[in-house]
């Protein structure tokens, strides 16, 4: 800070002192890099030469000013810097002189001058990442190369050649993290560091959480979208991220917007694609506009979005995605700080890929009939149900899929004060929604066979109401009927009848469609969710600067208001037909003539017009925290810092939960009055309702060295322990006496070492960090179903595992067109501690605890992404390489799902300032990359991959089982028009 009470001894310089004190840490870096002496700035080694001025004007390539930026004569010290408008004015020797422009984050460049004219200097971002300065999970705003914690930064030119699958599809370009995005653009899957889930890390939008609520089928990624207004990424992975993230052992990932400039800009993106191995269109428009509000600039504006429908990669026959967001902010800067005050309204429509039929451990590959752009959702169906004889009514639009809505207000302050004080406040209010309207898991199951609990046969006419809860007959024996719903015919009959050995069904003629399971429908539940959370998140900061040390000291609130519904549009079972499924309608024919339709006309047992039994869950968290941290710089190259961070947490609500019971033949004739009408003849049972109140509190630190040995190479090293508060969903699922005396909610505990070896140079930066990761309290519960048919959860078990491995980022400059980009992962997983449920047959009765630890050393894994890239005059270029190795298909290891590569282009031509084409492939070679699966069965034997054996396996090597993989080739084309 001494070049800073220099400054302020010449009043020349006045005028500069708050662009300095503002860009104190850009200004610091590059003065050490062009062995600058700041006291000299804007003095002439020779006075007596100097005979001209020069004024000019730095700005990036959209036109916003760099303020801060320096400005040196080469081969002098005689240099300044620009002001906030990113303006400057330099007394240079008369003749020919060479400016030196640089910028921390952007290219150097060289500028010849021989007039007295105002320059207009446009400086490139750097492909370098290193001297980028961060301002996500670090106590002050520093370079990576001066930080004890491992970053990564995406930058706009890398995130707009690319188009990612989801929002969250974007990290995949940082070391360290493995994303599965075969759902689509939600229900993604992150793994960091060997932690699994959105529960490990906060994934943020403009510096805080998207939400703090996270449980079972909802996270931050119904809420974030990637479009046009997306500045960069910043990726901190482990280290500080425990003290400055809320629940971010895991690291922290902040997606930051654009704001406006000083100078109006615009650009529109469209984008026309063919997704599904370029069968199923896309449509997508992003729109983004920025610039002064005010004369001067001391109000600039930025709003944009962006609206997209879409097929998909699986068309199930309407639209998988389509909606879109908007997004704006006012940006007020002045003399010591800022303040943004923004808003978005979400909107948005999705499904996931649903997992396909399977065969072949050893090679997965489609079952016969089905193909990569298959789909096993339901056709579209309308359903419309009362909740628990309330009169009150529900709608099931499988055409409505998972409907996300988020509107959000917020406000960011950083604020700096008089003596090295500084002042930061992130607020934030929003009201989200995420409506399901899908099915669960669609799974194959058998028409005809012995009852026996747990089979096809027991599953699917329990389901249509032929059986009581206990699986005792209720109907006399005949015949059942299935017949295609959308033309009428009839397709199969099979009988119900006793033998010796048992009740059966067998059968008598016909035949479904279905190649890889014969005589066979999807069993598709249509499931009900609707989620309600508003939210109130505010994190507050302040930091005093000493010489050599900074302290910060902050507090993070958040309170989460969770309603969630909880039902059924009825059960659907279509035939096997691909590409997609269709429809059955299913009657019984007893022996006296009588035929009683066991789905309404829609081919849905329930729907239109039954009473659908229907649970709420209202619940409240609220998370309260304060943390502590000093930065001490020992010496001009050693930096130690060190923090802590106490954390509690209270969650009260209750669960009304309402049981279900089949009433197969009603003397009422259910709610339609009819007695032929089985579908409707349903009754629920009491509700019961189970109250909670439940604090738990975490205590986390960190602390790390680093030591540069130049500015082109320096190292960390860093130990940290972060503690995370219980997972919501173990309140959610609190549905009965034994499961609410059994809730003991523990912090889970995370504890990390790693280290770093950073290397920046001119043509080339290396980021290497190996890690070790050890959690303990790992929460574990499993999904059954009981004899009625609905779902609950299991007691819950706590396990405890370890990964260690190595990340690797790297950029490389080959040629003054090429650049080769690059991310590593090696990691090493093992279980300590592994336990789970088998769920056995419907019903809790004979559920066990299998124990996976004995004899499990664990699996490596490796994944890479490399990016070599091409540019010359207006075009450019770049191929995405990615590789994700054999990984065991679950914890016990019953088999491994096989290495795959992905590969996708880049290319585009600008054709003018104002004028850009660009063409994108994902996965050129069609791969079908596995990233998760289901055990073969039907459910809920597949609803549990963690309790299916290798001995399961070899006893039935060519069973059918179904598994989720990424996305079929896609083709992209999109036109960009800036103004």
């Amino acid at each position: 800070m001494n070049y800073l009470s220099e400054c302020f001894k010449n009043t020349f310089k006045r005028y500069l002192c708050t662009s300095i004190v503002l860009f104190s840490v850009s200004m610091s870096s590059e003065a050490i890099e062009n062995n600058i002496n700041v006291k000299d700035l804007n003095k002439s080694e020779n006075l007596k030469l100097i005979q001209k001025s020069i004024k000019g004007k730095v700005v990036d390539e959209s036109g916003m000013p760099l303020p801060g930026a320096s400005v040196l004569v080469k081969g002098t010290t005689t240099g300044t810097m620009t002001d906030f408008d990113g303006e400057f004015f330099l007394d240079v020797p008369e003749g020919k002189v060479t400016l030196v422009v640089s910028y921390i984050g952007y290219q150097k460049q060289e500028v010849s001058v021989t007039g007295t004219g105002k320059l207009n200097i446009v400086l490139k971002e750097s492909n370098e990442t290193l001297d980028e300065v961060i301002i996500t999970g670090v106590f002050d705003k520093r370079t990576a190369m001066e930080s004890s914690v491992a970053i990564s930064v995406l930058k706009e030119g890398l995130i707009e050649r690319q188009v990612p699958v989801s929002a969250t599809d974007l990290l995949k370009n940082v070391p360290g993290v493995y994303v599965n995005s075969s759902a689509g653009e939600i229900k993604n899957t992150i793994v960091s560091r060997g932690l699994g889930g959105y529960f490990y890390v906060s994934v943020q939008e403009d510096g805080l959480p998207v939400t703090s609520a996270k449980y079972n089928n909802y996270g931050p990624d119904y809420f974030l979208r990637s479009d046009i207004t997306l500045s960069k990424l910043e990726a901190v992975r482990g280290g500080t991220a425990s003290i400055l993230g809320n629940n971010a052992p895991g690291g922290i990932y902040n997606y930051v917007s654009k704001v406006g400039g000083h100078e109006f800009g615009a650009e529109v993106q469209a984008k026309f694609g063919l997704e599904g191995d370029g069968k199923n269109p896309y449509y997508r428009t992003d729109i983004n506009v920025g610039g002064p509000l005010v004369k001067g600039g001391s109000i600039t504006y930025n709003i944009g979005g962006f609206w997209r429908e879409a097929d998909g990669a699986r068309y199930p026959g309407y639209e998988m995605n389509k909606g879109g967001q908007l997004k704006a902010n006012l940006y007020m800067p002045f003399n010591n700080g800022g303040l943004k005050v923004y808003a978005k309204y979400l909107n948005d429509r999705n499904s996931s890929f649903e997992f396909l039929p399977t065969v072949d451990f050893d090679n997965p590959r489609m079952a016969p009939g089905v193909t990569q752009t298959s789909s096993v959702l339901i056709p579209s169906v309308i359903s419309r149900y009362e909740q628990n004889q309330s009169g009150v009514y529900s709608t099931f639009d499988s055409e409505d899929l998972i409907h996300s809505t988020d509107f959000s207000v917020g406000a960011n302050l950083d604020y700096e004060l008089d003596n090295g004080w500084n002042f930061k406040n992130n607020f934030r209010y929003s009201d989200k929604g995420s409506n399901w309207n899908q099915t669960s898991i669609p799974t194959p199951i058998a028409t005809t066979g012995q009852v026996i609990p747990g089979s096809g046969a027991a599953v699917l006419y329990g389901s249509l109401g032929l059986f009581d809860n206990q699986g005792l007959n209720v109907t006399p024996f005949g015949n059942v009927i299935f017949r295609d719903q959308a033309s009428g015919q009839e397709l199969m009959q099979v009988r119900f009848s006793a033998s010796a050995t048992g009740l059966s069904f067998d059968h008598v003629s016909g035949e479904l469609a279905g190649e890889y399971a014969p005589n066979s429908l999807l069993f598709n539940p249509l499931t009900v969710f609707d989620n309600n959370v508003s939210e109130v998140i505010d994190q507050l900061m302040i930091t005093k600067e000493f010489e050599n040390m900074s302290f910060t000291a902050g507090a993070y609130f958040s309170t989460s208001n969770v309603d969630r519904l909880s039902s059924s549009g009825g059960i659907a079972f279509p035939q096997l037909t691909s590409p997609i499924p269709s429809l059955t309608t299913i009657s019984y024919l007893d022996p006296y003539g009588n035929e009683f339709q066991l789905t309404n006309p829609d081919g849905v047992v329930g729907g239109s017009g039954f009473i659908a039994p229907t649970s709420f869950f209202n619940l409240k968290q609220t998370q309260l925290a304060g943390f502590f941290g000093q930065n001490w710089k020992i010496t001009p190259d050693l930096n130690f810092d060190w923090g802590v961070r106490y954390e509690k947490d209270w969650v009260d609500g209750e669960n009304i939960v309402t049981p279900q019971y089949p009433r197969p033949k009603s003397d009422t004739g259910g709610t339609d009055g009819n007695p032929l009408t089985l579908y409707d003849n349903y009754l629920v049972g009491d509700a019961s309702t189970f109250a909670y109140d439940e604090s738990i509190t975490a205590f986390s630190y960190s602390l790390g060295l680093n030591y540069k040995f130049s500015d082109e190479f320096a190292i960390f090293g860093r130990f940290s322990q972060g503690e995370l508060p219980a997972d919501l969903s173990q309140f959610l699922s609190i549905d009965s006496d034994g499961s609410q005396g059994l809730l003991a909610p523990k912090p889970q505990r995370v504890q990390q070492i790693e280290g770093g070896i950073k290397m920046n140079r001119e043509k080339y930066s290396l980021f290497l960090t190996p890690f070790y990761t050890l959690l303990d309290n790992i929460y574990v519960q499993s999904i059954g179903r009981d004899d009625a048919g609905d779902i609950y959860y299991t007691p819950v078990l706590y396990n405890k595992n370890e990964a260690y491995g190595i990340e690797l980022e790297g950029n490389v400059a080959l040629h003054k067109n090429i650049n080769l980009r690059s991310v590593f992962t090696y990691q090493h997983r093992a279980p300590i501690i592994a336990q789970t449920y088998d769920t056995g047959a419907p019903g809790e009765a004979d559920d066990v605890i299998i124990d996976l630890t004995e004899g499990n050393d664990g699996a490596s894994t490796l994944n890479f992404r490399i990016s070599p890239s091409y540019n010359i005059g207006k075009f450019y270029s770049t191929v995405d390489w990615s590789f994700v190795g054999d990984r065991p298909a679950n914890t016990i290891k019953a088999f491994e799902l096989p290495a795959y590569h992905q590969f996708d282009l880049s290319m585009g031509y600008e054709f003018s300032k104002m004028f850009r084409l660009q063409f994108n492939m994902n996965n050129i070679f069609n791969s079908i990359g596995v990233n998760a699966f289901m055990p073969p069965g039907t459910d809920p034997t597949s609803l549990n991959p963690e309790a299916f054996t290798r001995e399961q396996l070899l006893a039935n090597p060519n069973a059918v089982y179904y598994t989720q993989s990424i996305p079929p080739r896609a083709y992209f084309l999109t036109a960009s028009f800036k103004f």
